[in-house]
């Protein structure tokens, strides 16, 4: 059980406590002459815990059945990429315990049709920024003629997907109460607003999140569903006019007025949406961040799962595409009650899609702010928050947490609709997680996870987690032998505001008893990541969206350490959508059969428009290629298949 210092909702109470005892914690004895405040202040402590798990973790690997000599390198300098997330106050500087701090998404796509994978960061104060991929691991910022920067708002998601079946990649954003915004790409990487024209305002601009879009009735257009959080905010305007976050935001969800549906919107074509949330029974509310979908019980039609950052997932299966019936308990009677990061896929390889559910808000009331709490262990971070409901709250206030998992959850598809938890046998258990991005880094064949872990200010570092596949059998801990901890040059920390002591901010908790300019820092920490093959070598790198922070730029090293086969395999939908999602497709090398469901999830708050990647392990042929498209229609591929190349399998007519 992990050692819980009480802690209220996403540590809200202790931390303010925390944050306004500053007569003790930021005296002169602790504030250098240089009017340099560390609220953390464990950087030797931290970094020693790190290098011990290092240590551990590499004497462990000499016992790992799946291949890992190789190693990530953050090449953010040379990729030429200078975005720097921006948050609003409520999450840095005016710190309050609100749902500002979960952060920031990433998306990719080929915008312009050159071939390559661009990204889109999503930013909170100050613009979001649309980066060309210019080859071998350059960029170059097009966001001023792309048109995307959407600077005077507060963002929060990105989804990449062609509403119009043109074949270019049209980009969705959320905002917190100041609109969502639909793109139509125009080509050569510019975009144009539609908003007013596609029927997705709404009269209540809303607190979105994430948002999907998924072809729910199979027409051949793509639907859109979104994800309202619930009311965190007050009406009242702090800098860059952001909407200060309440107080109390995260007992928001105890407070039936306070919550915020969910909304489903059909593709009617031309550009248009209608809200049918009603008409197809989906009238989900439930402070939820991000939503998937999958087709598991295979009649042909995607069904709907939605996380609760506060309280039940719900999955709502989808009948026939005339509405959607909700059946959480019957596929997944127990779920995380703090869900934030979701992803279907096959992990074991029996061709069925498992699901990995990330629980972020229960390992809040492990927040460990005390001098000398801090437990960096693996066996602390690998151990669901089990006592929490006990030491924290009642299981009234927590609505029936006898239903939920307090923790990650791995959920392995037995087939026939029945699913076994399995995260604790897997070793899927993280802490602190955000998003989720599953690929095969290693080119075997089976997929693995990358998760993006941490709060930044004013709490302790804590790490991005790599969980490499072994054959199907479990998930080892590699993020420090594969490099990705601790970041390079160790940089755990960074200044993350300044105060005017003498000014504007001499009523500021942290300046009492002090005057002049003050630097306060913070922990480094990710939101979002999408893996792709950045430097076109053919194995898969990493982009994060930090927290505060400038983006990590992952560059794998396999393809220099062994030799790798793999296959890169694009779809183009003419009866389906036209980009394939909801295809389920098959890649049969020999005995071994991989098996990909086309979603375009790739870390929290983001959907991309990628190809699939398939690593072939040391296969050198593909005997056969099943897709299974959207529409229902089956293709097969047997002959004069490439190995180590990009494939474009358009559905037949």
């Amino acid at each position: 059980m992990k050692n819980i210092v009480p802690f209220s909702a996403c540590g809200c109470t202790a931390l303010l406590l925390f944050l306004h005892s500053t007569r003790a914690l930021f005296g002169a004895d602790v504030v250098p002459a240089r009017q340099i405040v560390n609220p953390y202040g464990q950087t030797e402590s931290t970094l020693r815990s790190l290098e011990e798990n290092k240590q551990k973790q590499i004497q462990a690997a000499q016992t790992w059945k799946t291949f890992h000599d190789f190693t990530f390198t953050d090449r953010w300098e040379e990729s030429g990429i200078r975005f720097e997330h921006r948050p609003v106050d409520d999450g840095a500087k005016d710190y309050k315990a609100v749902h500002y701090d979960h952060g920031n998404g990433l998306a990719a796509a080929d915008v312009d049709g050159d071939g390559r994978l661009d990204l889109y960061f999503v930013n909170q104060l100050g613009a979001s920024q649309l980066w060309r991929n210019l080859g071998r691991g350059k960029f170059e910022d097009i966001t001023a003629t792309a048109g995307v920067a959407l600077a005077d708002k507060v963002c929060v998601a990105a989804s990449f997907a062609d509403i119009d079946n043109d074949g270019l990649p049209d980009l969705f954003v959320t905002t917190v109460r100041m609109g969502n915004v639909l793109f139509k790409n125009l080509g050569g990487g510019k975009f144009k607003d539609i908003t007013a024209e596609s029927g997705i305002t709404v009269k209540r601009a809303a607190h979105s999140s994430g948002a999907v879009f998924f072809d729910f009735n199979k027409d051949g257009l793509l639907d859109l569903f979104v994800a309202n959080v619930g009311v965190y905010t007050r009406n009242e305007k702090g800098r860059g006019g952001f909407y200060l976050g309440r107080s109390d935001a995260f007992q928001g969800w105890q407070f039936a007025a306070r919550s915020e549906q969910s909304i489903l919107y059909q593709n009617l074509g031309g550009g248009t949406f209608e809200d049918v949330s009603r008409k197809m029974g989906l009238e989900h509310s439930g402070w939820s961040g991000d939503a998937t979908f999958c087709d598991l019980n295979q009649d042909g039609y995607p069904d709907l799962y939605v996380p609760s950052m506060s309280g039940d997932d719900k999955f709502y299966e989808n009948d026939r595409g005339q509405r959607f019936v909700e059946k959480t308990a019957a596929y997944f009677p127990k779920t995380p009650w703090g869900a934030m990061g979701i992803k279907f896929f096959d992990y074991n390889l029996d061709g069925l899609m498992d699901l990995y559910v990330t629980d972020m808000h229960s390992d809040m009331t492990s927040g460990q702010i005390k001098a000398g709490d801090q437990d960096f262990s693996p066996r602390f971070e690998k151990q669901k928050s089990d006592v929490w409901c006990s030491v924290e709250w009642s299981p009234a206030a927590l609505q029936g947490a006898s239903n939920n998992i307090l923790g990650n959850a791995f959920y392995q598809n037995q087939g026939q609709g029945k699913f076994v938890e399995v995260s604790a046998k897997v070793g899927a258990e993280t802490y602190w997680p955000w998003g989720v991005s599953v690929a095969d880094l290693n080119a075997d064949g089976y997929e693995d996870i990358f998760v993006t872990a941490g709060m930044g200010y004013p709490l302790r570092y804590a790490i991005n987690s790599l969980l490499l596949n072994e054959r199907g059998q479990r998930f080892v801990d590699s993020e420090f032998v594969l490099g990705v901890e601790p970041r390079q040059g160790n940089r755990i920390e960074k200044e993350f505001f300044t105060l005017d002591c003498s000014g504007d901010d001499k009523r500021h908790a942290l300046c009492r008893g002090k005057s002049g300019p003050m630097t306060v820092v913070g922990t480094t920490s990710s939101r979002s990541s999408v893996v792709f093959d950045l430097d076109d070598d053919g194995d898969l790198d990493l982009v994060t969206n930090e927290w505060n922070d400038r983006p990590q730029v992952l560059v794998s090293n396999l393809s220099e350490k062994k030799p790798i086969h793999h296959l890169k395999l694009k779809l183009v939908g003419t009866v389906s959508n036209r980009d394939g999602l909801g295809a389920t497709v098959k890649v049969q090398c020999g005995p071994k059969t991989y098996t990909r469901f086309h979603d375009g999830k790739s870390g929290y708050l983001a959907q991309s428009s990628m190809p699939l990647y398939f690593g072939l392990d040391a296969a050198t042929r593909i005997d056969r290629i099943e897709v299974l498209w959207a529409s229902g229609k089956k293709q097969l591929l047997t002959e004069k298949i490439p190995v180590d190349a990009s494939l474009t399998i358009t559905e037949d007519r």
